[in-house]
């Protein structure tokens, strides 16, 4: 928490009660939560906080390297407090987003590296498919008729 306050500050930014605890939302679950869901989950607590509260804050901690943004396709975007280069998961079906830790893709960045020559600063992998839950769904309505 201290580093997001002391983040806020150098970036000249207001520290609110609203930043916080949408901060400590994302810090505290691996969801990939989009804006729209952290607002819902949140308005109960901050009834007065709005979308565009939540927007905006988003934005600062994602210019501010504190999170990052998930382009999951469709112009959905979900949100991370792990800012580590790590691949993920979604879900074609429910959009749900998952972590993969393995250390085969720091193998994969090296390789790229020594491949193309480039110094690679950053990435963003994403794999698509159908979840378990989603996958399980599909197979009791193909059962069921």
């Amino acid at each position: 928490m201290k580093c997001l306050i002391k983040t806020l500050r150098e970036n000249n930014m207001k520290v609110t009660p609203q930043r916080i605890a949408i901060f400590e939302m994302l810090a505290q679950t691996k969801s990939h939560p989009s804006a729209e869901l952290i607002y819902k989950k949140l308005s109960v607590d901050y009834p007065t906080m709005s979308l565009a509260t939540v927007y905006k804050s988003l934005d600062i901690f994602k210019k501010s390297g504190l999170v990052q943004e998930l382009n999951v396709g469709e112009n959905s975007f979900r949100y991370d407090a792990n800012t580590k280069s790590h691949p993920h998961i979604i879900c074609t079906t429910c959009h749900q987003v998952e972590d993969i830790h393995d250390a085969v893709f720091t193998d994969l960045i090296s390789i790229i590296s020594k491949n193309t020559n480039y110094d690679v600063t950053k990435q963003q992998l994403y794999f698509y498919g159908i979840c378990p839950q989603c996958k399980s769904d599909i197979s009791q309505a193909q059962f069921a008729h």
